[in-house]
């Protein structure tokens, strides 16, 4: 018995000692990682609330925007490098004499309420655009008017255009309707129609609560793409972007949607705040009305580029912007394929810029006159002491030929940037003699009350632009009185190359035909690019995998959501499996 007992003794002796020996070998070559995991919800705040989450609506309203691209998908879509990839298009021929277009579409995919995906969707979707009664942005209706639109079977669609238009393509990216939804809502009740509180699209994300502070989007199981690691997205809507930043910090959001320039010195002190920053496709840009009888000058080519040499625009971006800017040369932008590197640059250089207008008869005020009106300000200064409250002073003298002053109205809307910078060219002006008085509207009044129908002497905007580097809706001739040359910009020569470019699908012609046109542009100098703004974006460290590259559009920042993740799973893998992972988690 007890000799029995022994052996029992010295087998659960070594039993322990292979399980420490095999502990030990498991500890020295196995580890514990983290690695993402499905689940959990991203909060991102937006400034402003959604009007319409329709694809085809949403073109003025960047909540919109946000949430569409979530939602909905087109045709096709662009990626990082701003290239054309197959979305709900699995692919497509065009003819060539550039005038037919056919789609293969995707089958199997399904709406978020599980009716199938057809032709029939993208018929309707095009033909509600070219519908009279469509209250969507001007130029989709323009352009979608001008194709026919044909199902030749339920998974193939063609377009045949009346000429050749080569960024036709940029335009199938417009996100595709539920014809069994919306087939029966009159084009001009589209706007009112309930589909735009809890729409249904084919995206990766589905809206399944909406309230008037926010909407909550739940992953799409049935999706076709990526399946995104978060279980929710969530988005708070707040009234200015200034509350985004007092919602971070009281932890309701994860996410900032923007973080303007004038606020990153505030959000660089947040320790879990990871910033991410991209240049926006387009450019900032004064608009000079070159139509408008109360400024002839702006007819005289050497006083718009002594405007342009006056600007010290990289102070502009500097001081203004806190860096997120790059200074723009073209309304080509430096990055597509169609940019002139060689193209003529207007440094900072206000002498120039004031000899310029010297040659073009553009009298500085004499030292007398100058004397004079520094002795008028000192009387009026000194009437003023005791009085309750000073009267405002005689403008500063100001250059003038035939009894003309060179002076104007320069228009802006009631974004803080916008009114900085306006107020900072303005200063910078008066150095060179040229009195430039700021005002300020709303959004809307800018666009609706000065810029469509041309009552404003110059403006402050920012254009967006499409991969397709076409400037024909802003520069063209035929576009002065109902498109978008805000301008009144008339050149035959640069018209016949924009004409041309946008006809042709040779890219090397296309390439020679827009250094025509941008060879003008510098020496005409019609309107002032300023910068390319730089897009910066706030999303805190608990979110994962994050990324954002160039973006066509804001809504871009979310090209990649589906990697991102808020939730981690621990799991034990060997030395060489441990040697093949990203260690951070990235």
């Amino acid at each position: 018995m007890i000799k029995h007992i022994r052996w029992q003794l010295l087998l659960a002796a070594l039993g322990a000692v292979l399980i420490v020996t095999t502990l030990g070998y498991l500890a020295l070559t196995r580890t514990t990682v983290l690695l993402p995991a499905s689940g959990g919800t991203y909060i991102e705040g937006l400034a402003g609330r959604p009007q319409y989450l329709n694809p085809i609506l949403s073109q003025y309203n960047d909540v919109d925007r946000d949430l569409c691209a979530l939602i909905f998908n087109g045709l096709t879509d662009f990626n990082e490098k701003g290239e054309l990839t197959p979305d709900l298009a699995l692919g497509w021929e065009i003819s060539d004499d550039g005038l037919t277009y056919l789609f293969h579409l995707r089958r199997g995919v399904r709406w978020h309420d599980g009716q199938v995906f057809t032709a029939d969707d993208v018929v309707f979707t095009i033909r509600a655009m070219q519908d009279p009664d469509y209250q969507g942005v001007p130029y989709l209706a323009e352009l979608w008017r001008s194709v026919a639109v044909q199902k030749l079977d339920d998974y193939t669609v063609q377009f045949t255009l009346r000429e050749p238009f080569a960024p036709f393509m940029d335009y199938t990216t417009i996100g595709i309707l539920p014809a069994h939804l919306l087939e029966k809502v009159p084009a001009s009740e589209l706007s009112r129609d309930p589909f735009n509180i809890r729409p249904v699209g084919t995206g990766p994300f589905r809206v399944v609560e909406a309230m008037s502070d926010q909407v909550t989007l739940e992953a799409n199981a049935d999706y076709y793409g990526p399946q995104p690691m978060l279980h929710q997205v969530q988005f708070r809507f707040y009234p200015d972007h200034a509350s985004l930043l007092s919602a971070y910090e009281r932890g309701e959001i994860q996410g900032i949607s923007r973080v303007l320039p004038q606020h990153l010195p505030q959000v660089r002190d947040y320790p879990d705040l990871n910033l991410y920053s991209a240049q926006l496709w387009g450019y900032s840009i004064i608009f000079l009305n070159l139509n408008n009888p109360d400024t002839p000058f702006f007819q005289e080519q050497a006083v718009r580029q002594a405007l342009l040499y006056g600007l010290d625009r990289q102070r502009l971006i500097d001081e203004v912007l806190s860096g997120q800017g790059i200074i723009a040369h073209s309304p080509i932008m430096a990055s597509s394929w169609a940019y002139d590197p060689d193209i003529y640059r207007y440094p900072y250089d206000p002498d120039r810029a004031r000899a310029l207008l010297d040659e073009a008869g553009w009298r500085e005020p004499t030292v007398t006159e100058q004397l004079q009106w520094e002795e008028e300000q000192l009387r009026d200064q000194e009437e003023d002491q005791g009085t309750e409250e000073s009267q405002p002073g005689t403008a500063p003298l100001i250059r003038e030929k035939s009894d003309v002053p060179l002076s104007f109205t320069l228009l802006t809307n009631d974004d803080p940037v916008h009114v900085k910078l306006a107020e900072e060219i303005a200063r910078q002006w008066a150095e060179i003699g040229v009195e430039v008085i700021p005002r300020v509207v709303s959004f809307a009044a800018l666009t609706n009350e000065h810029l469509h129908p041309r009552q404003f002497d110059a403006v402050l905007v920012d254009v967006e632009l499409t991969p397709d580097p076409d400037p024909y809706p802003f520069w063209h001739e035929t576009q002065v009185t109902d498109g978008q040359n805000y301008a009144g910009f008339v050149n035959r020569d640069a018209s016949e190359a924009l004409e041309t470019a946008r006809q042709t699908t040779d890219q090397e012609q296309r390439i020679a035909l827009y250094r025509q046109f941008q060879e003008i542009f510098a020496s005409e100098v019609p309107s002032l690019v300023l910068y390319s703004p730089v897009y910066t974006y706030g999303v805190d460290q608990e979110v994962r995998r994050v990324q954002i590259g160039p973006l066509l559009d804001p809504s871009d920042r979310f090209r990649n959501i589906a990697d991102w993740y808020v939730r981690t799973r621990r799991v034990i893998v060997s030395e060489a499996e441990y040697g093949g992972l990203d260690k951070s988690g990235e």
